[in-house]
C-alpha cells in the first residue's frame, strides 16, 4: 500500500498498464491520449519512473503480449504486480473520496458535466 498520495505521473502509468503490458513508448502514447493532452511524460520523468515503480514492486518486467512490436528485442515490457493494482486501487480510492465531498457539496453541476 502507498503512504500517502502517488506522484500524478506514478498513478497514469500504473493506470495504463491496468489494460495489460506495455513497453515505454506506448505507456506515453496512452497516458497523452487518455488525458487529452493533458499529461505528456517526457522520457526522462517516464523511465525515471518506472524506475521507482520497479524498485517499490508495483510493476515488473514482463513478456511483449502476443504480436506486440518489440523491435528485435531492445524494448522492454512492463506489467503491473499485484502490489502495483492494490496500489492504484487505493488512489482511485481516495480520489472516489474527494468527489463523493464534492457531489455533496453540489461543486458538480450533475445536468452539465465538465
Amino acid at each position: 500500500m502507498p503512504d500517502g498520495a502517488l506522484k500524478p505521473q506514478w498513478f497514469q502509468i500504473l493506470l495504463a498498464l491496468a489494460g495489460g503490458a506495455l513497453h515505454g513508448s506506448a505507456i506515453m502514447e496512452e497516458v497523452l491520449e487518455r488525458t487529452d493532452g493533458e499529461m505528456k511524460l517526457w522520457p526522462a520523468t517516464l523511465y525515471g519512473s518506472l524506475r521507482d515503480l520497479e524498485g517499490r514492486g508495483w510493476i515488473e518486467e514482463a513478456d511483449p503480449p502476443e504480436g506486440a512490436p518489440t523491435e528485435g528485442g531492445k524494448r522492454r515490457f512492463y506489467a503491473l504486480s499485484e502490489a502495483g493494482r492494490e496500489a492504484l486501487a487505493a488512489e482511485t480510492r481516495r480520489f472516489e473520496g474527494w468527489v463523493r465531498v464534492a457531489r455533496s457539496r453540489a461543486v458538480l453541476d450533475e445536468a452539465n458535466p465538465a
